[in-house]
């Protein structure tokens, strides 16, 4: 890639690696740390951190990007993260709301707020769909991500159980609050979460597939048109 080709991933990715970053702090410096790290937002806006820092190091240095896996498991983990938010935390029709909760943030915790769950997922998506190659993803990666939200939801659980039932955030979402709802009912949550998730997994394969090849996106090396000597002649 030219210069400038190569400067844009690398500032773009910086941008939203640092914006996860700053909402971290945000929310570490305004809360109880333990509680903070205990939300799948957080879990995630630092795996966006980790993932697109060293990618944008990788540009820099014109190496191979962060293994596909990695970077559409931690796209699909943060777009997750976004909708939850959006269409069921923050959405006043949802019986999961906690909007009087998201009504109260101001300062600095409304703006990270605000980049953990808006600002990081978009940019995400449009270091997806503006810096990166297509057709690297795979349908096996869909199932492949599902153990990310399972490790989670066992993590939630446990965590709930083991704390006093009159812990502050016993449960970190509503809608795995087993206190309230009881194990069947959340195990029944989880599955149609999973069954979502696993839909977004595959729409996310099926999209990188068809996509076209973003103008600022590393080429695939060509192939190599000349052969060994010791194989043959020349092509």
């Amino acid at each position: 890639m030219t210069a400038p080709s190569r400067l844009v991933p690398v500032v773009f990715r910086a941008l939203v690696c640092g914006a996860a970053v700053v909402g971290v702090v945000i929310d570490c410096v305004y809360g109880s740390v333990p509680v903070v790290l205990s939300y799948f937002t957080i879990w995630t806006n630092i795996l966006v951190a980790l993932v697109l820092g060293v990618s944008a190091a990788r540009a820099w240095r014109r190496r191979p990007d962060v293994a596909p896996l990695y970077r559409g498991g931690v796209l699909l983990f943060i777009l997750i993260t976004g909708l939850v938010f959006h269409l069921v935390l923050a959405n006043p029709s949802s019986p999961f709301n906690v909007v009087p909760e998201l009504d109260r943030l101001t300062g600095a915790r409304a703006v990270a707020n605000q980049l953990l769950h808006t600002v990081t997922p978009a940019g995400a998506l449009l270091d997806f769909l503006l810096l990166t190659t297509p057709r690297t993803l795979r349908p096996r990666h869909a199932a492949q991500w599902l153990a990310y939200p399972l490790t989670y939801v066992t993590f939630a659980l446990l965590r709930g159980a083991l704390l006093a039932p009159d812990s502050a955030r016993r449960y970190t979402y509503p809608f795995i609050d087993a206190a309230r709802y009881g194990y069947a009912r959340v195990s029944l949550n989880a599955l149609v979460l999973g069954a979502v998730f696993y839909a977004l997994g595959l729409a996310l394969v099926a999209a990188d597939r068809f996509r076209p090849m973003p103008p600022l996106a590393p080429r695939p090396l060509r192939e190599n048109r000349i052969s060994s000597p010791a194989r043959g002649p020349l092509k």
